[in-house]
């Protein structure tokens, strides 16, 4: 079986590793938190980044240090995985679904400024929706696949409003936008996931980054559980978020083979685009034009194919494909959430087929995909 996406840990990890064991430093603190943190803060080019337990974590106790609480609610795209949604009801709120750009497949600044105009008031507790009678509380767009949404429009918006942006950038590590990175877009503090399946991983793991101290304090605060003193006092409801040096000490090895990581992933999806996309009905992945994805994830869109029956032809000729994220407002926690129109989610959504695209992926292997691929639509 070719494999979807899986750890390329051929690096320092072991090295790493073990001087974790041999020092003893093992658990949230240790020398290889605090190097990647700085590692990532300095990939990233901002002045703080703060490691969490996970990207959902991270997105947690980022909206929490936003402001973000209960009864709010919290507009993102409908395209995205359930976590985004599962961070905002963990505060108490309820995701508000938007649709995304077809160039990106990420929140659109259209309909997000047409949604506000037609959906919310401004009153003295801030911006309320009108038919829920609740506070929007924030934007949290999503860099899907590694591509990052055009943020200037959807930052002029929140700024206008007066929104806070938190970003879940969970696999945009490595991608650009207009010639800035992924954390360099606007938005107030931006996650990034360092699960198994990503290009860079720590076995697990996430970060929170932005360029506001006081923000970025604030997150740092609430993963150690609000302790302010050595004698155990708290000075408010905090969490047990943070990253284990072991954890960190192979986030640092694969930080270090960040380049060479996204350079692989760009040239799998460029060789499934060249190879695939001249079949019927076959298309690439967004790319849009104001920036460079990191190509977290590879593939096509099938238009007017049953995806599940290509998927069982792909499983029995041994190759890891899968289907794509089903939008939040269709699944069964968030079905009575707000929800705009979002046609162009609805229309792309089930046609999205991921391929192989490890970064140790041989040629020879993503030959045999493609061609595994070819017989079965041809």
């Amino acid at each position: 079986m070719i494999p979807l996406a899986i750890p390329n840990l051929r690096g320092k990890e072991q090295t790493y590793l073990r001087e974790c064991i041999e020092t003893n430093f093992v658990s949230s603190v240790g020398p290889f938190v605090d190097r990647f943190e700085a590692d990532l803060g300095r990939l990233l080019g901002v002045t703080r980044a703060v490691a969490t337990t996970s990207g959902t974590s991270g997105l947690h106790v980022a909206l929490v240090a936003a402001g973000v609480g209960r009864d709010d609610l919290v507009i993102l795209p409908s395209l995205t995985f359930i976590a985004s949604a599962n961070a905002i009801a963990h505060c108490g709120g309820l995701p508000w679904s938007f649709d995304i750009d077809p160039r990106s497949w990420t929140l659109s600044g259209e309909a997000l400024a047409r949604g506000i105009d037609a959906e919310c008031e401004k009153q003295d507790r801030g911006l309320v929706h009108r038919a829920t009678g609740r506070r929007v509380a924030a934007i949290m767009p999503v860099h899907t696949l590694g591509v990052v949404a055009d943020m200037d429009p959807i930052v002029e918006i929140a700024r206008t409003y007066g929104l806070p942006v938190v970003a879940d950038g969970a696999a945009s590590l490595g991608a650009d936008y207009r010639g800035r990175s992924p954390a360099a877009t606007g938005a107030d503090l931006t996650v990034f996931s360092f699960n198994g399946n990503k290009t860079v991983t720590a076995g697990g793991g996430g970060a929170v980054v932005g360029d506001d101290e006081t923000l970025c304090d604030l997150v740092r605060h609430l993963t150690t559980t609000a302790r302010v003193s050595p004698a155990y006092e708290h000075d408010r409801v905090g969490f047990n978020y943070r990253l284990t040096n072991l954890q960190a000490a192979v986030g640092c090895a694969q930080l270090e083979q960040l380049e060479s990581f996204v350079a692989a992933k760009r040239r799998i999806s460029d060789r499934y685009d060249r190879e695939l996309t001249d079949l019927e009905g076959v298309e690439a992945f967004p790319k849009p034009e104001w920036g460079t994805s990191a190509c977290w994830l590879s593939g096509v869109v099938i238009r007017e194919r049953p995806l599940p029956k290509i998927l069982e032809s792909l499983e029995a000729s041994g190759i890891g494909a899968r289907p794509f994220w089903r939008p939040i407002r269709l699944q069964a926690p968030y079905r009575e959430a707000p929800s705009e129109p979002t046609p162009h989610c609805d229309a792309i959504w089930q046609q999205i087929l991921t391929l192989p695209c490890s970064t140790q992926l041989t040629e020879s292997d993503q030959g045999r995909v493609i061609e595994a691929l070819r017989r079965c639509l041809e």
